[in-house]
């Protein structure tokens, strides 16, 4: 018989173990990173829809990839600020499980994007006379629509398999938010579910995307060095830079997070949330920077804001 009998109302979040003197100071840097978070990817949204120049598939994606890191980090940084400022550690388990399911959620979409745009450049380097016939705007906005289904549906069971669980032990997580493998843990019950579905989304989803992204590169690649000369094969290669630096800023510190929750049972506690806000604040800061300075159009769009606002304060200054 089963002497759990009860669930937890709230969740224990943990800011990071061993520096709880200096969380107040080290909440300043997280807010600067989520500021640069927010301006970078309000700023790309903004230049896309507002230039029509850059209605183009690789700037739509680049629009959803930069509206996708806002809400993952508008999601989890103020909490986690709460947390570093205010010692508020205390989440209810419904906003647990409703932040729990965006992360993953908005995770997953962002997988997909990443494979619409390896898609793309797919298209552009291997079939340039077909990249505008294929990847049409109409096509483009259907793809993110399926990014988003995919998304949502492949990972809706998680907040259901823990809703099912008894959690009447430890209720202190890991993390500084809310995560499937992090709650599944704590559970006072059979978890085999939790594991397997947990780990069939994760292949069927970031899985898969890793795997087509690496045969799209194998055949841009192989295209590539049959070009006759070396200027085209830096041009080429060229346009896959921004992209590939976004791929890696998301898969490396997801592929990382992964092992240490399966593996690193042993290892200090801080490394676990090191890692898992290296997870979450990473590409959303990391990712408008590297597309402004890669991208021509992005970055004389920025540069041409830029003036226009410095020249509006010296008219102001000169003014008054």
């Amino acid at each position: 018989m089963n002497p759990c009998n009860f669930t937890h109302t709230t969740f224990i979040l943990i800011g990071l173990p061993g520096l709880e003197a200096a969380q107040f100071w080290i909440a300043f840097p997280l807010l600067s990173m989520y500021v640069i978070a927010v301006l970078g990817n309000c700023t790309v949204v903004f230049i896309v829809r507002t230039e029509h120049s850059l209605h183009a598939p690789m700037y739509l994606f680049l629009c959803m990839l930069a509206a996708i890191d806002l809400a993952l980090s508008t999601f989890t940084m103020p909490k986690i600020l709460a947390l570093f400022w205010f010692n508020s550690q205390e989440i209810a388990f419904d906003l647990c499980l409703t932040q729990m399911f965006f992360i993953h959620a908005l995770s997953a979409i962002e997988s997909t994007i990443l494979l619409a745009m390896a898609f793309d450049r797919y298209v552009a380097i291997c079939h340039p006379l077909r990249h505008g016939a294929v990847l049409t705007n109409t096509f483009t906005a259907r793809i993110g629509m399926v990014a988003v289904v995919r998304g949502s549906l492949f990972f809706l069971p998680l907040p259901l398999l823990i809703k099912r669980l008894h959690f009447c032990g430890s209720n202190t997580l890991t993390h500084s938010y809310c995560v499937h493998q992090d709650m599944m843990k704590l559970a006072y019950a059979d978890t085999m579910p939790n594991v397997v579905y947990g780990l069939t989304a994760i292949l069927l989803v970031m899985g898969v995307d890793v795997v087509l992204i690496s045969l799209s590169y194998f055949l841009i690649i192989r295209t590539v060095l049959r070009l006759p000369s070396r200027a085209e094969r830096a041009k080429a290669f060229g346009t896959c830079v921004s992209h590939i630096g976004v791929v890696l800023a998301f898969y490396v510190p997801l592929i990382g997070l992964s092992v240490v929750h399966r593996f690193g049972n042993s290892l200090n506690p801080i490394v676990h949330v090191l890692m898992g806000n290296v997870y979450l604040m990473l590409p959303p800061v990391i990712n408008p920077l590297i597309y402004a300075a890669k991208t021509k159009q992005i970055r004389s769009r920025v540069l041409a804001m830029f003036k226009i606002i410095c020249g509006k304060e010296v008219q102001v200054v000169s003014n008054s």
